[in-house]
Formats: C-alpha cells, structure tokens, sequence
C-alpha cells in the first residue's frame, strides 16, 4: 500500500501541476490579446497621424493646429510602442514560465508512470505466484489422494 500511497500522490502533484500549466497558458493568452490590441492601437495611431494631411498648405493657426495634433498623435504612438516592447518582455518571462512548469509537470508524469508500471509488474508478479502457489497445492493434493 506505501507504493500506491506514493502513486497517488504523485498523481495529484501532477494534476496540480496540469492546472498551473492551464492557468500560465491562459495568462499567456491573455497577455497575447493585450499585445494585438497595442499592435492594433499602433496601426491606428499611424493611420491618424498620415490622414491628418499636411499641414504646410494650411493657414497659420490650422498649421499649428494640424502639427500640435501630429505631434500629440505621434508621442502617443511613442509611448504605446514603449509600453508594448515592455509588455513582450513581460510576455517572454510568461513563456519561460510556462516552460519550465510544463517540464515539470512532465517529468512528474514520467515518474508517475514508471512508479505505476512498476507497481503493475509487482501486482502482477504476486498474481502469478499465488497461482503457482495453488496449482502446486493442488497438484501435491492429487498426488497424495
């Protein structure tokens, strides 16, 4: 029974391990949609900045007007490109995360296997010796009949 004890804990620390698996994979989801939605702001903020129009055809104040808004358009654009390196990087720790539980979680697994084949061929060693102990019971009976 400590043999099956033992498999049975190391069952559940794999099935603990499966969940922190799930729950890193869905952070990394999440952080893989909070990145397309910068990559998205991006692209729109770039598309702001082109329509606008130049502003040298422009009167003076709707020139300055139309510049102070690139300029404002474009910081923006800065500051949500510094935003998403940094969150890739926060997403590249995430990944790492996640492989190294998903390694461990598989060499749980391969322990657990090994504990349980190992506990199988005991079973079954014993299984065979029980009935080699009653076949020669049994043939020593018909021999002393």
């Amino acid at each position: 029974m400590n043999k099956q004890h033992s498999i049975d804990s190391l069952d559940t620390l794999v099935r603990l391990r499966s969940t922190e698996v799930e729950r890193l994979q869905a952070d990394l989801a999440g952080q893989e949609a909070t990145r397309t939605r910068y990559q998205n702001n991006l692209a729109r903020l770039g598309a702001l900045a082109e329509g606008s129009g130049a502003s040298g055809a422009l009167t003076p104040a709707l020139a300055l007007n139309c510049g102070a808004y690139k300029q404002g358009v474009l910081a923006m654009a800065d500051a949500h490109r510094v935003d998403l390196h940094l969150h890739e990087a926060n997403m590249a720790v995430a990944q790492r995360r996640l492989s190294e539980a998903w390694t461990r979680r598989e060499l749980l697994d391969k322990v657990l296997e090994r504990q349980q084949a190992a506990l199988a061929r005991e079973q079954d060693r014993a299984t065979r010796k029980r009935e080699d102990d009653i076949a020669t019971q049994s043939w020593m009976a018909g021999r002393a009949a």
